[in-house]
């Protein structure tokens, strides 16, 4: 298995790869994104998102995009994998381990405080591998997120409801 870094010429590549995914989740109707898009948001200037390319006898197999958060409870950054996809066929061979463990080697290099991710509720072959690399649940946390429609009215105009303190911003 051959784990390189991503380049732009790659992200037709990847697009693919999120396509595959999404339908996988069985969510391929909310892929939005472009090869431009893709382009822009890993490797246009101020991306803030990387991307690796798994690959076996020369033919690409997966790929993971990744970022940086940060903990304030461990006064550290954090690598957070957003999308680790090895297609089906390379499945049970070692890919997705290993991109886990190259991913995980740049956390350790980059004196990050962990390394997380999320995974479906109903994955279960995703959850039982996690597992048995000694990866464990969160247990007392709910992940909330804005989109769409609803991030674009909460930081619009219409601020009812909101304190006259927080109003200047």
């Amino acid at each position: 298995m051959l784990i390189r870094e991503a380049v732009a010429e790659d992200a037709a590549l990847i697009l693919g790869f999120v396509q595959d995914l999404a339908r996988y989740e069985r969510a391929e109707d909310e892929v939005v994104a472009t090869v431009a898009d893709i382009q822009a948001s890993i490797f246009g200037g101020g991306a803030t998102a990387k991307a690796i390319i798994g690959e076996l006898d020369g033919e690409p197999v997966g790929f993971a995009v990744y970022f940086y958060n940060y903990s304030t409870w461990l006064g550290k950054k954090g690598l957070y994998l957003e999308d680790l996809y090895i297609a089906p066929a390379y499945r049970g061979k070692g890919s997705g381990k290993a991109m886990l463990q190259y991913l995980a080697k740049q956390a350790v290099s980059e004196n990050c405080g962990r390394f997380e991710w999320s995974v479906l509720g109903w994955n279960e072959p995703a959850i039982q591998f996690y597992q048995s690399i000694g990866a464990t649940p969160k247990s007392e946390w709910v992940g909330y997120q804005l989109a769409g429609p609803a991030l674009s009215a909460f930081a619009g105009d219409h601020q009812e409801g909101i304190p006259d303190t927080f109003r200047r911003w």
